[in-house]
Order: C-alpha cells, then structure tokens, then sequence
C-alpha cells in the first residue's frame, strides 16, 4: 500500500502524468499549497505573469501553437474573475486548455468567504466543462477527465476548482490510465455513405469551392486537406482561424473570405455550385447575411467534428459529422477508387476566378512621407522570410496581418477570432515561444490593444522572453474609427488615444530595446535589425507612427451580403 499523499502533490503528479512542462499562472491563498510542491519538483516550470488574463491567453497560444493542452492555474475570487476574459477567449475559438482555479475551503463555500467566488457559476456559459472538487479522493480522475473533454470531440477550456483543504487533505495517489465518460463519446470516423456521395459531388461539380476554418489546424489535418486540394485542383479559402492550413503563397489560394476578406474568395464562395466545408461554421464574419448567402443555390458538403455545428447558421446537402483528418483521409480513398478527375469544365470556373483576381483587391493608397501599416506587414513577411510565428491584437492590424502575411504553415497564426480579444497579442506571444523555444515570434498589434496587457513585459524580462512587437500606432482604436467614419459620419466618438506613452521609453523602462519609427524608408532597416542576430536574444518593440487615415479593405459591412464589398479603389 503506498503512503498517502496531499491534494497539492496529487495534482502536480497528475499534471506530471499529463507530460506537462509549462504552467502559467499566479499564486494567492487558496493555492498556496500547489505552489509549494511547484518548488518542490523540477519538472513543470510555472511562468509568473503579471494578471491572470495573461496566463490563460499565454496557455492558450501555447496550445494554438502546438499539438498539446495548455495549463493555467490562478486563485480563488479575484484570480478567477480576472481569467473569465482569457477562458472565454479560448472558448469561442476552440481551444484545449486546463484552467485550475483555487477555491475557499469547503466548509466556507456559500458563506460569502474572504475572496470566494463561484467559479463554476462563473464559468459555465464559457467553458466546455467545470469541474469542483468535494474530496481528495476524487482529485487524480477529474484531472484525467478534464484533460480527455479538453482535447477530444470539438476541443475547448476546462476549469478544475479546488478548495484549499481539498490540496491539503492526503489520500493514496493513483492516475487513471483512461477514464470512460458514459454521457461523451464523439463521432470520430464519418459515415461511409455520405463520403462517398460527398465524392461524386465533388466530382460532378462545375464550380467548386473548398472552404476550411480553424477545425483543419486544431485536428492537425493540414497534409490532408492539401492533398486533397491539390488532387482535385479546386480554389480554397481559409478563414481568419483557418490560416495557414493549406499553403498562402499557393496558386490555388484565393485568401481569406468574409467582411475583409478578398474579392475573388467572397465571388467564388457566393458563385460556387458546390462548397466543401471542412471544420468551418459559416460565422457571421465569413457569409454576411445568411439570407442573401442562400439566393444563390449550391450544394454543401459539411465535414465537422461538432454535430451542433453542422446546419446551425446555413442548411446543408451532405453533412459529415466526424474528426477532420480521418474523413479526409476516407475522401481521398473513395475519390481515388472512383478514379476520375474533376470535369474540364473546371478549367473555366477558373478564367472566371482570374478575372476576379484582376482586381487587384488588396492595393492599397500610398501618401508621401507617411507609413502605410500594410506595407509594414508585407516588409515583416519578407524578413522573416514567412516562416515566424505572428501573434496579433484584434483590430485593423489583425486584419493587415492576416491579409498581407502569407502564411504556408499551420499553427503560425495566432489570434482571438470568435470573441475579438484586444490584449491578447503580447501574452499569446510568450506562450508560443514557450511552446516553441527558439522559434522567431513576432506580434503586430496597435496602441489600444496592447496597452490591455502592456504589463507582460515585465515576465518577458524575468523570463528572457525575446519577442518582437510590431507596434501599428496610428493614434486611434483604429477599427473603431473606419465604422465611425463609414457609418457614423465621421463623429469620432471616444476613438481618439490623445494621451498615449512613449512606448520606445516604455520598453526601455521594463529593460527592453525600443524604436520609434516615423519614416517610410525607415521600414525595412528597422524590420531588418530587430531580426538580426544583433537583437536575437532581446525583446525589441519596434513603434510605426503609421497614416492614421489608413482603412481595411476589402470590406462587407454588417448585415450585407458578401457579394456587397466596398473595395480599395472606391476609396482611392
């Protein structure tokens, strides 16, 4: 019989167990003892950040970036509130996270304790599952099962809330080599039939459209979905989550769709005869209005490890419910034994989409003597030859990034899609480079957002964290403006940052390197010598005083059709 052990060492050896190397997170009273047997092992290390916003969107870039789940722990009340932000951020993206709270003592739970918080009231709207822990006893199982619901079926955050006496009781410590859940059990493998009837549609089709989302990336199925491309030679889409799942710099990439996404993939998405959605859920920011969506008539093939996601927003001809890599994988097979290539007439679908390129949608203006911020984005991607990992805020500079960045790998592209969470740009960038260690990490955000979580650069020089922020300050909540000035006649309504910091000063306070640049040829040396080996183990915030007039497009405005855009050239 072995020696009984606390609640603390059973939930380090559980997460031992787990092959966890990295948590985030930030003490208080209710965990004090975890953190006591964090000291005592060598084997997790625990990166300190400064709000426990940051350590959960850290943990969750951690896991965005890599094939693993990542781990926060933060205290009771005011720590766990303080998450809410970052959970719910990995929430609406699908995200595997662990999220470990502490919690008053059980015999103080419903009492209004000094720093209580109902966390599983809290988080239920925001979380794939919740967890409270009553006994010791109980502790190694739910730690198994919430790291099974977090990585399995549709990925998504798990929160385990803990009491103090919980991680201080002792019981004999045994990990589970599996746990069965009666009530979960996802889909897995597709159904043969609608395989093989999506593969004659497929087939049959005269204009065909591949459109994937961030269900590609999680489900590791970007080798699939290219050879599948590829095979067939179909124009593809990816959207804001789905970057990087089949290669940017590709012929047969047309680019993002949605309210910014470009011409030719909203034209061949509206005009296709039949859509191939794979891992994808026709968001309101990738059709517009579902109404006009439909006028054109086509047939949807869905393939989507979530059943409740298939048909929710746009009713399909052949859904397929199941993990994405394996109904690839089955669609090749019956594709290849049916042994015909898709109909010449293909080949025409084709000349249409060239015309369509020919618009040239992502030209934008230039004015003298002032930085344009998408010119930055493509001078980022040359020096870095296209291979970093590029975190970003959400705003304007989100969308010149994903537009003007071409990303050819997955998992290179790391941002809040489905809530919009300003702040996550610098505490994302540290949790990649902890999945990545040695990896090239740039994050491009603006001076609203990363004001949000600025504090990070403290960790970032307790750590040695030598990432590069590319800063967009054009003096405005950029995003905000561009609405203001499309749809509020030009009333600027609390847009204006008048009272920003020096932010090259800034850096240099928290002990990093800081430039401020303000000059067009300024751009690429700048760029160039942050990059260089010269800045290889610094932190360098690099501040573009860009044109503050500058707008995204192209552009779907709410509630119109994708069809609707308003392009550069009408604002040239």
């Amino acid at each position: 019989m072995s020696a009984a052990i606390s609640g603390a060492e059973i939930l380090v050896k559980c997460l031992q167990a787990e092959n966890v190397d990295t948590i985030f997170g930030y003490p208080g009273g209710s965990v004090l003892h975890i953190y006591d047997e964090l000291f005592k092992q060598d084997k997790i290390h625990h990166v300190l950040v400064r709000h426990e916003q940051a350590a959960v969107h850290a943990a969750d870039a951690y896991s965005r970036s890599s094939q693993r789940v990542g781990v926060a722990l933060v205290t009771s009340g005011p720590g766990l509130t303080n998450a809410v932000t970052g959970i719910a951020t990995a929430y609406y993206d699908s995200i595997p996270l662990v999220v470990i709270s502490g919690q008053v003592p059980t015999f103080y739970i419903g009492q209004d304790a000094f720093q209580e918080s109902d966390a599983v009231g809290i988080t239920r709207p925001c979380v794939k599952h919740n967890f409270l822990v009553k006994d010791v006893k109980d502790l190694a199982e739910t730690v198994k099962k919430a790291f099974h619901i977090a990585r399995s079926g549709r990925p998504g955050p798990v929160l385990i809330d803990i009491p103090k006496d919980v991680t201080a009781h002792k019981t004999e410590f045994h990990y589970p080599d599996s746990v069965n859940i009666r009530s979960y059990n996802p889909v897995v493998k597709g159904h043969q039939g609608q395989i093989k009837k999506a593969a004659h549609l497929l087939l049959e089709a005269k204009r065909p459209m591949i459109y994937t989302g961030g269900g590609v990336i999680l489900s590791d199925a970007a080798e699939q979905l290219t050879k599948l491309a590829r095979y067939l030679g179909f124009p593809i889409t990816n959207t804001l989550m789905g970057l990087g799942a089949y290669p940017g710099t590709d012929k047969q990439f047309m680019g993002m769709p949605g309210m910014h996404g470009t011409y030719e993939a909203n034209m061949a998405m509206q005009h296709c005869d039949v859509l191939l959605a794979i891992g994808a859920r026709f968001d309101d920011r990738v059709i517009g209005n579902p109404e006009d969506f439909a006028t054109h008539p086509r047939k949807i093939i869905h393939i989507d490890i979530d059943p409740s996601s298939i048909s929710k927003r746009v009713k399909v001809d052949v859904p397929i419910v199941g993990n994405v890599p394996d109904v690839l994988e089955e669609l090749m097979k019956q594709l290849e034994a049916i042994g015909t290539k898709p109909d010449g007439a293909v080949a025409q679908w084709w000349e249409t989409i060239a015309d369509w390129r020919g618009r040239n949608c992502l030209k934008y203006r230039t004015s003298p003597g002032k930085i344009m911020p998408q010119s930055v984005v493509e001078k980022l991607w040359e020096v870095t030859k296209g291979d970093a990992f590029i975190t970003s805020d959400v705003g304007q500079h989100q969308m010149f990034a994903s537009q003007y960045y071409k990303f050819d790998k997955p998992r290179r592209w790391i941002n809040s899609g489905g809530l919009g969470t300003m702040g996550v740009g610098l505490p994302y960038a540290m949790g990649v480079r902890y999945a990545n260690p040695g990896a090239t990490v740039a994050c491009v955000t603006g001076e609203a957002s990363i004001q949000m979580c600025i504090q990070e650069l403290s960790t970032c020089k307790q750590y040695d964290v030598p990432v590069k922020i590319i800063n967009l300050n054009n003096g405005y909540l950029g995003m905000v403006r561009q609405w203001q000035e499309m749809f509020y006649d030009n009333r600027y309504s609390h847009s204006y940052m008048s009272s920003l910091p020096d932010f090259m000063k800034l850096a240099e306070a928290y002990g990093h390197v800081g430039m401020r640049i303000e000059r067009p040829e300024d751009v690429g040396p700048a760029l160039e010598l942050a990059f260089s080996d010269k800045h290889k183990n610094d932190l360098v915030f690099m501040d573009f005083i860009i044109d503050p007039t500058a707008n995204v497009f192209p552009m779907v405005s709410a509630g119109k059709g994708l069809t609707d855009m308003v392009l550069a050239d009408d604002h040239l």
